[in-house]
């Protein structure tokens, strides 16, 4: 799994002009799912994004996660994560799970989070046509790949 995660002081996704999910402070979260993920990769990246201290303490110091801040999160699932950009101009997707394979995992995810973080998350639609909006704080971005554990 691949996720890019943006700290935010607000963000929302859309689905054909619909609100389909929107936080306030938190972290959007932007996941691309491959076939060898396991149930074991998003445990693990969803305790890891959890507990990513990059909230600022009261010294104005990256020292405290989401759930820390009681943030909010919002998750959107994006296939484009796992382009192969070596050979030509054109992107290939084939490292990103078809459907079949990737809904229920990403199913999965969200519901890990929300265990993790112990409280609901916000959430796109999976394979629909979104648009997202965001104010990323700092700017803050984090990406982390489970095959590639730093």
């Amino acid at each position: 799994m691949r996720a890019v995660i943006q700290r935010v002081s607000y963000a929302s996704v859309k689905v054909d002009g619909n609100v389909a999910g929107e936080i306030q402070q938190g972290l959007l979260v932007l996941v691309g799912i491959e076939d060898a993920d396991s149930v074991e990769d998003l445990e693990w990246l969803s305790g890891k994004i959890v507990n990513l201290r990059i909230f600022n303490d009261e010294e104005g110091v990256m020292n405290k996660s989401v759930k820390d801040i009681d943030g909010e999160i919002l998750v959107v699932s994006q296939f484009t994560l796992h382009a192969a950009t070596k050979k030509g101009n054109r992107p290939s997707y084939i490292r990103a799970s078809k459907p079949e394979i990737a809904t229920p995992r990403y199913e999965q995810f969200k519901q890990q989070l929300s265990i993790d973080l112990d409280k609901a998350v916000a959430a796109g639609i999976f394979g629909a046509d979104m648009k997202v909006e965001l104010l990323n704080d700092g700017p803050v971005t984090i990406i982390i790949d489970t095959k590639n554990r730093e």
